[in-house]
Order: C-alpha cells, then sequence, then structure tokens
C-alpha cells in the first residue's frame, strides 16, 4: 500500500500543522490525525537492524509508560518495509527482552520522509532520517530535532522536551536550561509600552520564581 501524505509547499517550522499521513505500522493501518487530543514524539529512523536505533527502541520501550502519563503517544517510522520492522522488532525482543509497545510505520517509498522535510528528490540514501518531531494535541509541531546516523538520542532529553512544552503551552511560564518537572520557571517580561525606561526592575528580563 502507498502511504498518502498531506504536505505543504515549503520546509517544517515550529509552529506548522504536522502534514497528515495514513501508512501502514505494526499495528495496524494509522494516520497522524487520530493522536489528535494527545501529545506526540514522531521520531524517524533509516533502516531496521542498524545498532544505534535497536537502542533507542529499547530505551523508548523502557520509557513509554512515563511518556504515557504526559498524555503523549509514541510514534516511530522507518523507510523499511513492514514485513522487516516486525522481523526487527522481534529480533529486539529476543535480544533485550523487550516488548516494544508503540507503533512503526512503513516508508518505503520514503513518501513521509520527504513531506517532514527529512529527504529531497536528489538525497541518495534515507540516512538523513533521523529526526524527532514534538506534536501537540492540536497537530501543531512545537519543536524538532535531527541526529546524526552515529549518535543515539537522549531519551531523557525527550521526556525533558515533552515536559518543558506542556508546562510553558499557557504562556504563563519559561522553562530554563535544564529545566526539570519542579523547578523553578521563569516569567515571562514583560515592557510597559513595548519599551524599556530607567524605571524597570534590573531583573525584568529574567525573574525566576517557584513552580507551584
Amino acid at each position: 500500500m502507498e502511504n498518502t501524505v498531506t504536505t505543504g509547499a515549503r520546509p517544517l517550522r515550529i509552529g506548522d500543522l504536522a502534514p497528515n499521513f495514513r501508512a501502514r505500522t505494526t499495528q495496524g493501518e494509522v494516520t497522524l490525525d487520530q493522536f489528535r487530543g494527545r501529545w506526540v514524539v514522531f521520531f524517524s529512523h533509516p533502516a531496521d537492524f542498524t545498532p544505534v536505533c535497536t537502542s533507542e527502541f529499547v530505551a523508548l520501550a523502557k520509557a513509554a509508560p512515563r511518556f504515557a502519563e504526559m498524555d503523549c503517544d509514541l510514534l516511530g517510522l522507518s523507510v523499511d518495509s513492514l514485513f522487516s520492522h516486525v522481523a526487527w522488532l522481534n529480533a529486539i525482543r529476543e535480544l533485550s527482552g523487550v516488548e516494544v509497545p508503540f507503533p512503526v510505520v512503513e516508508d518505503p517509498s520514503m513518501a513521509i520522509g520527504r513531506a517532514y522535510g527529512m529527504l529531497d528528490e536528489e538525497a541518495a540514501d534515507s540516512s538523513a532520517v533521523r529526526a524527532v518531531y514534538f506534536i501537540d494535541p492540536k497537530g501543531i509541531i512545537r519543536a524538532m530535532n535531527w541526529y546524526p546516523m552515529s549518535v543515539g538520542r537522549s531519551v531523557e532529553e525527550m521526556l525533558r522536551m515533552v515536559a518543558a512544552l506542556r508546562r510553558s503551552q499557557n504562556g504563563d511560564a519559561l522553562t530554563p536550561a535544564d529545566w526539570q518537572p519542579g523547578d523553578d520557571i521563569l516569567v515571562p517580561p514583560v515592557v510597559p509600552q513595548g519599551r524599556l525606561t530607567a524605571a524597570l526592575p534590573h531583573d525584568w528580563f529574567y525573574r525566576l520564581k517557584a513552580d507551584r
């Protein structure tokens, strides 16, 4: 079955609606739209049976309950076929004893990879399909990260990103460097009449407060 994808006319940016798609996965046919109402971490892989990607699948499978606690679903993608995906997940289970609980999308035509800007028409191979998209409950892309094939992704950072995006989504707080849930937050700065004056406190642009 050929994947169907809704694409835009320019590269994706933060704040864009994530392109919808319909595709086969290891858990049946899915559309991205069916995840509306929950956060989604959509992460891609250039091939099955690759060592770094295998380590990521094991780590993400173990962390899946922690994502679920934040109303966040995991959705993987690899350019290989569904049959290859099933064999890979079986091999992961035999190798590590870990069952992968999230669906893995097949993308043999690389239509989804191209729609998400991971590949262009001149790409010689699928090595660039190493991205993570953090998608909010309305289907909007809130963050994107890319990684080379030689470097494993940090699952802890992915968890932190979801938590930080959820905490800051209402605009009442900013999360500082290395923020973790429960840490102090930053107060969004407000400049009267949109300009600086001598009357402003010295810390007007950087004010931490306890997150209660």
